[in-house]
């Protein structure tokens, strides 16, 4: 191969929302390298995932595949499945991929295929703080709070005192760690940058294609010290930032008393945001001193968004696919092609991997679904190049559990102004005039543009009909997969796990 052959990064930042980044308008200092690098880059305002969360996003940008196109009971990259890294592997690319310990990108979900490093961290204890301590009563408490929770029905206003009482109770018990750190669930972007520059200086002079997962914005949020310090938030000590955590995640208070505690949060989100920022900077410095950094093609999105009661929710539950969900940035740094906008009409991630390979010129697999941005094709598929199509199982939290993935579909058709919402599971419809309702909180009647909602509607029944013609082939391979493993550890094949 051409030692000229571009290079690509990739970088998906987990629970990234497109309305908290500078380059799309965020008022706030997230991302200054971000936005100085999107005046030489593309920068997409309408990038749309097809799934949320992780589960449902990631299958689109890895291999330009619907996530439910081979079964809901199916998850991830099939055996076998040409994706990204796979197809850049067999043109002589160095391949790597560097996961900041999110169980839903791994080798049991097929995440692995094609990359010659693959490195996730879900048993790294070097990379991850250790265990957030515990109450050291909390075993006669957790017994009395588990019985009076039991009959917490019948105990009226007093059961809402209850539990502000054992909150505020626990909170005081639980020994305090010495720094946020120690509190972190998932390893920093700065550990994941320099596993990366390691890599990458092993390479010599061969083209690579390496992938960053960070997770720094994710729940719960408790973001480097450092960036608490760049956003100008340095006075949240250990105990602060564990009360805001523990305080948001409750499930006893409603809307209305979460917001007490929702700005300071979202500074906590936003100084995860910052952190990611600072690291791709290095990331960009490093390749800059190597002279790879002008040969270099680099992309950098999410795989969803995040609620802040933007609709009275809060994290990313597969419940609604509204914009905080599936709005995410997109930015293109493509050598030689010159910085440019483009429109508002929405671009759906399953277009990345073709975008991405067709930048490097390196052909396309015909079994992609999506088109690359460079050369849309306008005559054969109007109506994928005019609309985004997001998906997902309705209440599928722990994907983990074969029989959680056996729910109603919810799917999300949007053209640059309208958004049709199909909820199978209430057997509900909902169409948003984006340009009027941003927001998302006002459906039009059903009398309301009745043309626009038999459009969407028409792309929708297409896009099912897509998906029950799925590859026989890579469908069996994964469901093997799944039944083996099952087979081999069967308290793994069902762990819970916090998306």
């Amino acid at each position: 191969m051409n030692k000229k052959q571009p290079s690509i990064i990739l970088v998906t930042v987990d629970c990234l929302r497109a309305d908290h980044v500078g380059f799309m308008g965020y008022e706030r200092r997230t991302t200054p390298f971000l936005d100085s690098l999107a005046c030489e880059s593309v920068v997409v305002p309408n990038a749309i995932v097809a799934g949320a969360p992780t589960y449902y996003s990631l299958p689109a940008m890895m291999a330009s595949r619907y996530p439910l196109a081979l079964g809901r009971d199916v998850l991830g990259i099939a055996p076998d499945e040409p994706t990204l890294a796979s197809i850049l592997s067999e043109c002589g690319y160095a391949t790597a991929a560097f996961s900041a310990a999110n169980p839903y990108i791994s080798s049991r979900f097929g995440y692995q295929h094609g990359f010659d490093v693959f490195r996730d961290y879900l048993n790294d204890e070097s990379a991850v703080a250790s265990p957030q301590p515990k109450a050291t009563s909390a075993g006669w408490s957790s017994r009395i709070n588990r019985e009076i929770q039991r009959m917490r029905p019948a105990l009226g206003p007093l059961g809402r005192a209850y539990d502000e009482l054992y909150f505020r109770y626990c909170q005081r018990v639980t020994p305090v760690p010495s720094s946020i750190d120690e509190l972190r669930r998932f390893p920093a972007a700065d550990v994941i940058v320099d596993h990366a520059c390691n890599w990458l200086d092993s390479l010599g002079e061969r083209p690579f294609f390496l992938w960053l997962h960070l997770m720094d914005p994710h729940s719960p949020y408790y973001p480097k010290q450092e960036a608490l310090q760049l956003m100008n938030f340095p006075d949240v000590d250990p105990r602060r930032a564990r009360y805001l955590n523990s305080f948001w995640n409750r499930g006893d208070l409603g809307e209305s008393d979460l917001k007490a505690a929702r700005e300071d949060v979202v500074w906590l989100y936003d100084a995860g945001i910052r952190w990611v920022d600072e690291q791709i900077a290095r990331l960009q410095k490093h390749l800059q001193s190597s002279g790879r950094w002008d040969n270099n093609i680099f992309a950098l999105t999410a795989d969803h968004g995040e609620e802040f009661l933007d609709h009275g929710g809060r994290y990313h539950p597969p419940v609604g696919l509204k914009e905080e969900l599936i709005h995410v940035p997109l930015l293109l740094r493509i050598p030689g092609a010159a910085s440019q906008g483009l429109s508002d009409e929405p671009f759906s991630l399953i277009h990345l991997a073709p975008t991405l390979l067709d930048s490097a010129e390196v052909p396309i697999p015909d079994n992609f679904n999506g088109n690359s941005l460079c050369s849309r094709d306008e005559s054969g598929r109007e109506n994928e190049s005019r609309v985004s199509i997001s998906e997902c199982v309705a209440g599928c939290t722990n994907p983990f559990l074969a029989r959680d993935r056996i729910g109603s579909r919810v799917l999300a058709i949007r053209d640059s102004r309208f958004k049709l919402i199909i909820d199978f599971k209430q057997n509900l419809v909902q169409l948003f005039d984006l340009q009027k309702d941003p927001g998302e909180t006002a459906p039009l009647g059903e009398d309301v543009q009745r043309s626009v909602r038999r459009r969407l509607l028409s792309i929708a029944r297409d896009h099912i009909a897509e998906s029950s013609q799925r590859d026989p082939k890579q469908r069996l391979q994964a469901r093997l997969r799944e039944l083996l493993l099952e087979w081999d550890h069967p308290a793994q094949a069902s762990l819970p796990v916090a998306s």
